[in-house]
């Protein structure tokens, strides 16, 4: 009977199905771990008090719990510490965000529990977060609102004069990047041109008046936008706000560093379920502060998600024209056999050597030559000299094309041949059999390795840094300005910012959390990009489920 069984293979099927589940649920688990511990950062934690005795500096301590950890009383005892009243093998001990940055050594510091004379969590306890120095825990004494101090009402006031300066702010940034960011950009153009045309010795006296009149035109709308951004910032720094900290100081916060002000002992859940989803949409539009370690990743996921469809727009053309020569066209010789044997190589070759190769060939070779014949003004300063966005683009391009190719050719080989012969001998030519009927068959295969291009190129970092990625890019490369895409420019990618957040941060502790959250987006951003191929795969699938018949 068992014999039987295992004849049948109802054990191989069985332990398939269950290997599959295993690693389903694994996959699940990572997920879940990395969404828990990634997006609970945004929840906002109550705020502790603690009064410390013992031989401690500091006596009072505000701040959040960020960790804690159970320790073996003989390890204590082992760095000086007196634990001879304490009969527990393990102690405990707390890890505390202080935040007040400018004010303490480190806004990070464990606490033993032996040192806790009392623990307690005031609901007036306020958190400002600021655009710099992190946040700033305390106890509102009053409001300054145009040199007035205000100390009844103070919390509505505050929060109308916070939202006030933070719409300055806004304004002021929009202004800076927008109108001001497009003059600078005509007049660096100005710049260039007259240096192309002394270059070509075509600078004529017209030219020089018109070159000239063209940018004491600019100079002047750049003084009048000027005068208005500085109108914007001094407004901004009119209003300020006086905190009692933990060491019994009263510290006086300009408003226009404060982003967000709450009382997270004094909410509710739903107020406290409104503030997670308003820091969450923080973290996915703003941009990143404080060496990367606050603040939002919206660069890096644009520039993530723009060199992908990029590198899409490169790879799929090349590999499909490929993999159509290699199978429809090419002789079934020595020659044919060795090029796909090389393809297949190709996709084990390590990621970081195809960036050593877009380095050299891309950006020094090809970008090189092009400064050279086009860009001979802008040197000593390079242009396409230089890393950026479309060289990681076709660097990666590179690196995938093997998979696009194999997937399509596997597409290709599934067609029936009575399939080409029945249009050819209606009529059709070769190249119309292939354009009406084989790759329409073909294409649902196409987007497969499109969908795993796609999937491995987003979560590539090693090539990347190489050739166009960097820690912070001042602009992004899609602004108003024409040409309007600049594959000239530098960008931030997801994948770099988890590396330069987790192991470049010079504060990790405060860090730990945004490489989860920043984990948990790339993951996403690539889930997003998958399932869109595959739905465009779906429905093409099903357009041209007919020519199958």
């Amino acid at each position: 009977m068992i014999k039987q069984w295992f004849k049948s293979g109802s054990p191989w099927i069985w332990m398939t199905g269950g290997a599959v589940s295993i690693s389903l649920i694994s996959v699940l688990g990572l997920l879940a771990m990395i969404a828990w511990k990634g997006l609970s950062f945004f929840w906002p934690s109550q705020v502790v008090q603690l009064e410390l005795q013992g031989s401690v500096v500091q006596q009072t301590v505000i701040g959040e719990v960020y960790d804690r950890e159970m320790v073996p009383k003989s390890r204590l005892e082992a760095t000086g510490v007196d634990l001879s009243g304490f009969d527990k093998e393990h102690l405990e001990r707390f890890l505390i965000k202080t935040g007040n940055r400018e004010y303490v050594d480190l806004d990070f510091r464990w606490v033993l529990e032996t040192d806790i004379k009392s623990n307690t969590t005031p609901a007036a306890i306020a958190v400002f977060e600021r655009s710099k120095n992190g946040n700033f825990y305390g106890y509102v004494e009053s409001v300054i609102k145009d040199g007035q101090v205000i100390t009844e009402n103070k919390t509505a006031v505050l929060e109308e004069l916070v939202e006030r300066a933070v719409e300055l702010n806004d304004q002021a940034l929009d202004l800076q990047n927008g109108d001001i960011g497009h003059i600078n950009y005509q007049l660096e153009r100005l710049r260039l041109k007259e240096k192309s045309y002394l270059l070509d010795d075509a600078l004529t006296d017209e030219r020089v008046a018109e070159l000239a009149q063209d940018r004491a035109d600019l100079r002047a709308e750049y003084g009048e936008l000027e005068k208005q951004l500085f109108a914007l910032r001094k407004q901004a720094q009119r209003d300020q706000v006086t905190v009692k900290d933990m060491r019994g100081e009263i510290v006086t916060l300009p408003l226009y560093q404060v982003l967000d002000f709450w009382f997270p002992n004094d909410m509710g859940f739903f107020a406290k379920l409104g503030h997670y989803f308003i820091q969450l949409g923080k973290f996915v539009a703003d941009d990143p502060r404080e060496a990367n370690t606050e603040g939002g990743v919206f660069p890096a996921i644009f520039g993530t998600v723009f060199m992908v469809m990029l590198m899409a727009v490169i790879v799929t053309p090349f590999g499909v024209v490929a993999a159509i020569y290699l199978h429809e066209y090419a002789s079934k010789n020595a020659v044919t056999k060795m090029i796909r044997i090389a393809v297949i190589n190709l996709a084990g070759v390590p990621s970081i050597v195809y960036g050593v190769f877009g380095l050299g060939f891309f950006v020094y070779v090809l970008g090189g030559s092009l400064d050279q014949l086009f860009y001979p003004e802008a040197s000593p300063s390079p242009v396409f000299g230089t890393p950026g966005v479309m060289w990681s683009a076709l660097t990666l391009a590179i690196l995938t094309l093997p998979v696009v190719i194999v997937s399509t050719e596997e597409g290709l080989s599934r067609i029936p041949s009575t399939v080409r012969h029945g249009s050819l001998a209606l009529g059709a030519t070769q190249a119309e059999t292939l354009w009406r009927i084989i790759v329409p068959m073909a294409s649902p295969a196409i987007m497969t390795g499109l969908i795993l291009a796609v999937a491995r190129a987003a979560g590539e970092v090693a090539p990347l840094m190489l050739v166009g990625v960097v820690k912070m890019a001042p602009t992004l490369p899609l602004d108003g300005n024409f040409p309007y895409f600049h594959l000239d420019r530098k960008f931030m990618h997801l994948g770099f910012h988890i590396y330069d957040v987790g192991f470049q941060s010079p504060n990790v502790e405060a860090a730990r959390p945004l490489v989860y959250a920043t984990a948990f987006l790339l993951v996403s951003v690539i889930i997003t990009l998958n399932i869109t191929a595959i739905g465009i795969r779906n429905h093409l699938r099903e357009k041209f489920r007919s020519l199958d018949q």
